[in-house]
C-alpha cells in the first residue's frame, strides 16, 4: 500500500522535475476546460470541477499506486452526479462523495483492489458506452443553442424534449460548436502533442467575444469564477441522510475504483510499469474525502489525462502533483478569463470526450466476441441508458458471474465425461 511517489523520490533529479513540470502544465491546460465542462454537464457550477481537479488530482498523485496517473472529475460520473444532485441537492452529493471516500479507504486497507479484476470486461465496456451515449445526448441543448430549461434527466423523456426543441436552433451557437469540433479534430490529427482541447476552445471562445456573438458563455450563465479554493467544511450529516445516500455512495466508490484501476492499467501498458492496486484504491478514497471537504465532486483516475501526461513526458507522480498546483495558480491569476469560454465549445469538447469514452476502435472486436459477452455488453449498455447505472452494474455483474459459473460447470462436466 506504499504510495508510488515514495519509490520514485529515491532517485529523483532536477532533469526529472523539469520533465514532470512540463507534463504537469500540459495536462493542467487540458484539465481546466474539461473539468469545467464536466461540472456543468453534471448539474454543478463550473468552479466545482476545478476544485475537484485541484484537491482530488493532488491527492491521487500524492498517495496513489501509479507512476503517471492523473486524477480529477471524469465523464463517467456525470450521470451519477446529475442524478444525486437532482434528487438530494448538491449537499447530498458532497455527503455521498465523503461516504464514498471512506468506503474506498476501507476497501484499500482490505486489499479489495485485486478483486476489481473479477468484474466482467463486457460489463465495464457496456456501461462505459452507455454513459458516453448519455453524455453526448446531454450536450445537444448547448451545442445547438436551443436554450431549453428543465430538461428531464431520464433519457427516454429527454430525447423527445430535444426533438421538439429543434425549431429553436441558434445558428451562431451551432457554428461555434461546429467550429470547435472541427478544430479539436484537426489539431489532434496534425499536432497530437499540442493541448488541442484548450487551444480549440480558447480560439473559438475568443472569436465569440471579439465578434460579440449571441452565444452563452460561462460568465453569462454562471457568473464569475472564484479566484481560489473555498475553506474546507463538512456537509450536514444525519443518520437519515446517510441511509438515503448510501446507494449513491456505493456507486461512486465502485466507479472510482473501476475507472482508476482501468486507467492505471492503461498507463502500465504505455510506460511498461506496474501499479499498486490497493494503494490506488486507497488514494481514490482520500481524494474523494478531500474533494468533499472542499465542496468538490467525485474524483478518480482519468484515462485521457493520464495518457496526455505520458505523451507529454511525465515520469513520476510529481507530474500529477504539479498539474494540480498549476490549475490552482491559473485559477488564482486568470479565473476571469474562464468566464469567456463559450458553452457550445464546451459542449463540443464533451462530445469528443464521449466519443473517446466509447472506444470506437474496439467495436469490431466486440462483435467478434462470444455471444455471451456481446449479450452481457448489450444488456449493461441498455440498462445504463434507459434505467439506472446502479441497476446496470448490479445486473451486469450478476449475469457475468452466472455465465462464468455456467462455463466452469460445463468445462467440469466435459472433463468428467472424458
Amino acid at each position: 500500500m506504499q504510495p508510488k511517489i515514495l519509490t520514485t523520490m529515491r532517485d529523483y533529479s532536477w532533469s526529472l522535475f523539469v520533465q514532470d513540470a512540463i507534463a504537469g502544465l500540459t495536462v493542467a491546460l487540458v484539465a481546466i476546460p474539461l473539468s469545467i465542462a464536466i461540472a456543468i454537464a453534471s448539474g454543478a457550477d463550473p468552479a466545482k470541477g476545478l476544485v475537484t481537479a485541484i484537491v482530488g488530482g493532488f491527492l491521487i498523485s500524492l498517495l496513489g499506486g501509479s507512476r503517471v496517473q492523473i486524477g480529477g472529475p471524469t465523464g463517467a460520473f456525470i450521470v451519477v452526479v446529475f442524478g444525486v444532485i437532482a434528487e438530494h441537492g448538491y449537499d447530498g452529493l458532497v455527503l455521498a462523495t465523503l461516504m464514498a471516500g471512506i468506503i474506498l479507504i476501507i476497501a484499500g486497507w482490505l486489499r479489495v483492489g485485486n478483486l476489481i479484476a473479477y468484474v466482467p470486461e463486457a460489463v465495464v465496456n457496456g456501461f462505459t458506452i452507455g454513459i458516453a451515449i448519455i453524455i453526448a445526448t446531454s450536450q445537444i441543448n448547448d451545442l445547438l443553442g436551443l436554450g431549453l430549461t428543465g430538461l428531464p434527466a431520464d433519457f427516454l423523456e429527454k430525447v423527445p424534449a430535444l426533438w421538439a426543441g429543434l425549431g429553436r436552433i441558434n445558428p451562431a451557437a451551432l457554428a461555434v460548436g461546429g467550429a470547435a469540433l472541427a478544430l479539436i479534430i484537426a489539431l489532434r490529427m496534425l499536432f497530437p502533442r499540442l493541448p488541442g482541447l484548450i487551444v480549440a476552445v480558447g480560439v473559438v471562445s475568443a472569436a465569440v467575444a471579439l465578434a460579440d456573438l449571441p452565444v452563452d458563455t460561462i460568465a453569462s450563465r454562471f457568473g464569475a469564477l472564484p479566484r481560489g479554493l473555498p475553506l474546507p467544511e463538512l456537509p450536514p450529516i444525519t443518520l437519515t441522510r446517510i441511509t438515503e445516500l448510501l446507494p449513491s455512495a456505493l456507486v461512486i466508490a465502485f466507479l472510482a475504483a473501476i475507472e482508476s484501476l482501468l486507467s492505471a492499467m492503461v498507463a502500465d501498458r504505455m510506460i511498461g510499469g506496474q501499479h499498486r492496486p490497493n494503494a490506488e484504491v486507497s488514494a481514490q478514497g482520500w481524494a474523494n474525502l478531500g474533494s468533499a471537504l472542499f465542496g468538490g465532486m467525485p474524483a478518480t483516475g482519468a484515462i485521457a489525462r493520464t495518457a496526455t501526461n505520458v505523451r507529454a513526458g511525465g515520469k513520476t507522480p510529481m507530474a500529477g502533483v504539479l498539474h494540480a498546483v498549476f490549475i490552482l495558480l491559473i485559477m488564482l491569476l486568470a479565473a476571469p478569463l474562464a468566464g469567456y469560454l463559450a458553452m457550445p465549445a464546451l459542449a463540443a469538447l464533451l462530445l469528443i470526450t464521449a466519443w473517446n469514452m466509447s472506444e470506437p476502435h474496439k467495436w469490431r472486436a466486440y462483435l467478434a466476441e462470444p455471444w455471451e459477452d456481446r449479450g452481457l455488453l448489450l444488456v449493461t449498455l441498455v440498462l445504463t441508458v434507459v434505467a439506472d447505472l446502479t441497476v446496470a452494474i448490479g445486473v451486469g455483474v450478476m449475469l457475468g458471474l452466472a455465465l462464468r459459473l455456467r462455463a466452469r460447470e460445463g468445462a467440469k462436466a466435459d472433463g468428467e465425461a472424458d
